[in-house]
């Protein structure tokens, strides 16, 4: 994918559009433009490969093009417990390079990766000397050469540091330094700097990324400050107000428009019942510099999930991703994620043509490891998702099967297991505690594994012997919700195998994947 790929259709201007403009587990997005092309990275936490990036020509319709971190060089994440790892990234092009800056919260600290094509390779890392906490880097390319580092510091109740930045060297130039501390929530953090109309204005999230979350702004005539707040912060929050379908509302960043106009991609929640099990999404809205010089976010209004168009880019979407992965390609789709590293040796596409054999080891689902685990993000309410299986067991401890993610201490798993009679079980895991919820036997040869979704349960079915699909129980999904398993990210949904502990595990091929969006 290079920057001057063949552009998607243009068909006529729609009179709105919906967010969240990339739903499920999207959160803390950075987004920057070149020509008419967008590209927009968001965070990844305990996930490999990291920080996925992605390809817009209209700012609603967006397409993953690849990560900026797919090297265990590049991503160490061996030990790192669940919601932590890599957190909000900034992604900014200048002079035809472009530039991911971000933290490993437990790996390292703060660094930044180049490339001139986003959809990768991405280099090596370049390690930054801050000697401190440093959260959620930002880089600014200012008018005169120099650039800024802009992060939060301080914790809870610390504020906004910045350094200026020799890259070439890369290397901060002077010990970053408190520029604002925000207006007093807590969590001052997701700083970006921009300039305009000669001011330079700073961009911060305050309240915490659940929801009291909101956006406030301060500028200055200089980037080292002072600072000076907006007397109208917050710009926006929806913090109050429980009936809006989009809560949390915060952590944006802006983009400009070759017409002109300005917008802003940012995360956002749609809970269910007070709580949200998709993640933090990326939502999008229309923002305008008022005649005070101040950001104005939708008209002073609150964001809805049906916006207007007015002020886009034409429309351009994308062709629909394919329900099926077959698993012929040579190698894993973008779409695939696992835990803290490339999982080497646990899993082939070539050992079995048409296959993906999964190796499963004595790491388990409950580890803070790497596990045979290969899943994708749920990213739709409604959803149908769905494998086939060829796994034989030779032990009671053997396993393998569909798993919905939400850590180590919340998920559920519809697996094949058992030794010398298979049988299948759904399985779930509550704040660390593991409970049968259904068991079935099963004759010998594949199984279909599926699970659907609505937004308050998921249903759990299979099929064997060419039998139709059974249904075998239902689940809450509001255990899997942040709110009630706690962490940053959303549902991951996937195939594992686990279990090898006495005796060597045998292959659990998988023949194919169904994803399937049933609505929005």
């Amino acid at each position: 994918m290079s920057l001057t790929a063949q552009a998607p259709a243009t068909a006529a201007a729609p009179a709105t559009y919906t967010n969240p403009v990339l739903s499920g587990f999207h959160a803390d997005p950075s987004i920057c433009r070149v020509g008419g092309d967008y590209y927009l990275a968001t965070s990844s936490f305990e996930y490999f490969p990291g920080v996925p990036i992605y390809h817009s020509k209209d700012l609603v319709h967006w397409r993953q093009v690849g990560h900026a971190l797919t090297r265990t060089s590049q991503l160490n994440l061996a030990h790192t417990r669940s919601s932590q790892g890599i957190y909000a990234p900034t992604l900014r092009c200048h002079d035809g390079v472009f530039y991911m800056v971000t933290t490993n919260m437990e790996g390292g600290g703060a660094f930044y990766v180049t490339a001139k094509d986003p959809a990768g390779d991405w280099s090596e890392p370049v390690w930054l000397n801050d000697p401190s906490f440093a959260m959620d880097p930002s880089l600014f390319f200012d008018d005169d050469g120099k650039v800024y580092y802009t992060r939060h510091g301080g914790g809870e109740h610390g504020g906004v540091y910045q350094a200026e930045i020799d890259l070439k060297a890369g290397k901060l130039l002077e010990q970053p330094r408190l520029i604002w501390s925000g207006t007093g929530g807590v969590w001052p953090e997701g700083p970006h700097l921009y300039k305009q109309n000669g001011w330079y204005y700073l961009m911060i999230s305050e309240g915490g990324t659940s929801y009291n979350h909101s956006l406030t702004m301060a500028r200055s005539s200089s980037p080292m400050g002072p600072y000076t707040a907006n007397p109208a912060n917050p710009i926006l929050t929806h913090r109050g107000h429980p009936e809006l379908p989009l809560q949390a509302t915060g952590h944006g960043d802006l983009v400009q428009t070759p017409e002109g106009k300005w917008w802003m991609p940012l995360l956002g929640i749609r809970p269910v019942e007070q709580r949200h099990h998709l993640g933090r999404e990326t939502l999008l809205t229309p923002v305008e510099w008022n005649e005070q010089g101040w950001l104005t976010v939708n008209k002073g209004q609150p964001l809805a999930v049906e916006m207007s168009a007015e002020g886009l880019p034409p429309s351009a979407p994308w062709p629909a991703e394919p329900v099926r992965d077959d698993f012929t390609a040579a190698k894993l789709g973008l779409q695939w994620s696992q835990l803290r590293g490339p999982g080497d040796g646990l899993w082939s596409l070539s050992e079995r043509p048409g296959y993906l054999r999964l190796k499963g080891s004595s790491i388990t689902m409950n580890d803070i490891a790497q596990p045979a685990f290969i899943a994708r993000r749920q990213e739709h309410m409604r959803m149908r998702a769905a494998t086939q299986l060829e796994f034989t067991p030779s032990a009671a401890t053997h396993a393998a099967g569909l798993v919905l993610r939400q850590n180590e201490k919340n998920y559920y798993e519809l697996r094949v297991t058992g030794s010398p009679q298979r049988r299948l079980e759904l399985l779930k895991r509550v704040d660390g505690v593991t409970s049968l919820q259904a068991s079935a036997p099963l004759p010998s040869g594949p199984v279909t594994l599926q699970v659907e979704s609505w937004a308050g349960r998921y249903e759990f079915s299979y099929s064997s012997g060419g039998k139709p699909l059974k249904q075998i129980g239902s689940l809450p999904t509001a255990a899997l919700s942040s709110e009630s398993a706690g962490g940053f990210t959303g549902v991951f949904i996937g195939m594992y195998a686990e279990g090898a502990k006495q005796q060597a595990m045998p292959a659990a091929d998988f023949a194919w994947f169904d994803y399937q969006p049933l609505e929005k």
